[in-house]
């Protein structure tokens, strides 16, 4: 029971690593113009880690709303 939890968890650990991977491939497959709408959408609200993500990638590219 213990190592086909282990298992489970270790599987589920893979895929929410993998799909945030994806996640930031696509929001750095942007362009500027796109990436800048993103940025003003969590703007708006409070601070989450895509909103993290979004000013490091407009840094990366010097760009600023």
């Amino acid at each position: 029971m213990l190592k086909s939890r282990i298992r489970r968890q270790t599987t589920a650990s893979t895929h929410a690593s993998s799909r945030l991977a994806a996640i930031e491939a696509s929001i750095r497959a942007l362009d500027n113009e796109d990436l800048l709408d993103l940025a003003d959408i969590f703007a708006r609200g409070e601070p989450t880690p895509l909103t993290d993500l979004t000013v490091q990638i407009m840094a990366e590219r010097n760009v600023h709303l």
